[in-house]
């Protein structure tokens, strides 16, 4: 059969599995649903223990996927609304657990153990939701654009919309950005570092482009202040329903759901560093900029943010469009699995660092390592 009758039946098979991801939103209603099933306590943390335990388990069983969509579907792709409607439906979905999960927090009497097990499986569901936040983000339509800021009401974490599109991408893989972590570099190094330099980021970014508009930064068309002000509202409406009782709540799945997002950054880029040309200014991001993962059952469930090496060489392509290249760097789990090791860094280290180093043929002088570490790392390489 020649290549354009086989891209003519070509069709994506993963068309209605990408709704998987919608039902991530629900794991503080599954725990609670859990706990009443089987009355086990430790039912209370099974948002951590199906993002942990169960998707890399179905990681390792049904492994990798690394087909691409023929390049002549693509467009064809790109313009089926089914595909922004799957994600869309997230953001109801979203909504509605964590109203629920919050209402069972500030108004059962639970154990404090159990109280942290709802909070974490919550925190789990905003976590991930903060990803159907990039993805809507990414977009010019204006629905999109406050579906986005929703996503990212509950964790608190709306200048994520501002950071990660103007400064991230434009940044990624460079000294310069806060959000790509550095070899030598642990995630508990990482996050303060992140946290405060995409804040600082963020508010300057918008600053800039109200100036340029002749306004000042404190303008409600500042998309900080809208999407803060969305948490505000929705923080406050939780507060003045449930009571104090709620706050515990409200703050442990905020932090929680936000390092989740962070660590995803640690691992996406850790060590990987983009030239500087004479001009002074870097090359230009390429698919080897960004670790890739093609572990099956994650990218089903993360809108295939696992591709991400496709994703920042072409960010205007949608999720279910993204590539897997042969020369990205690839990690040797699913984020899931991944995101155990770089909390633990001893283990982080023993797993990535000799990648970076074969990745860039033993010449660490092109990597991105921690300054304090720089001259030793290179001399011990060279």
């Amino acid at each position: 059969m020649n290549t354009a009758a086989m891209n003519t039946e070509w069709r994506d098979t993963r068309r209605y599995w990408w709704l998987l991801s919608t039902l991530t939103m629900l794991l503080p209603v599954g725990a609670v649903q859990m706990v009443q099933l089987t009355g086990w306590p430790v039912m209370w943390w099974f948002g951590f223990l199906f993002v942990f335990g169960v998707i890399p388990l179905f990681d390792v069983v049904l492994g990798e996927e690394t087909a691409n969509p023929p390049e002549d579907r693509v467009s064809e792709l790109e313009n089926d609304r089914y595909y922004r409607y799957a994600v869309y439906i997230s953001v109801p979905m979203l909504y509605g657990a964590f109203v629920y999960a919050a209402w069972v927090a500030g108004t059962w009497a639970l154990p404090w153990y159990s109280y942290l097990g709802l909070a974490i499986s919550t925190g789990c569901a905003t976590g991930i939701a903060i990803n159907t936040g990039h993805e809507l983000g990414h977009k010019n339509d204006r629905l999109e654009k406050w579906l986005a800021k929703l996503a990212l009401a509950p964790v608190f974490y709306g200048h994520f919309f501002v950071e990660h599109n103007r400064g991230h991408h434009v940044r990624v893989s460079t000294p310069e950005d806060p959000a790509s972590s550095r070899f030598g570099e642990t995630f508990w190094e990482f996050l303060p570092r992140t946290v405060l330099g995409s804040l600082k980021s963020a508010w300057h970014l918008e600053k800039q482009r109200l100036e340029r508009q002749g306004k000042s930064v404190w303008h409600w068309r500042n998309d900080n202040l809208q999407a803060w002000g969305l948490s505000v509202l929705l923080w406050g409406a939780l507060i003045v329903w449930l009571g104090w009782a709620v706050l515990p709540f409200l703050i442990i799945q905020s932090l929680f759901g936000f390092q989740l997002l962070e660590v995803v950054n640690y691992l996406e880029h850790y060590g990987l560093l983009r030239q500087k040309k004479e001009s002074g200014r870097y090359e230009r991001c390429r698919p080897e900029h960004s670790w890739n993962s093609n572990r099956r059952v994650t990218n089903i469930f993360l809108y295939q943010l696992q591709r991400h090496s496709d994703h920042h060489a072409y960010p205007t392509r949608s999720y279910q469009a993204l590539r897997h290249f042969d020369e990205s760097p690839q990690l040797p789990g699913g984020y899931a699995s991944m995101i155990l090791l770089a909390w633990i860094p001893p283990l982080w280290f023993r797993v990535m660092d000799h990648r970076v180093v074969a990745h860039y043929d033993g010449d660490m002088s092109r990597a991105n390592i921690k300054p304090s570490i720089r001259d030793r790392v290179i001399a011990q390489y060279s």
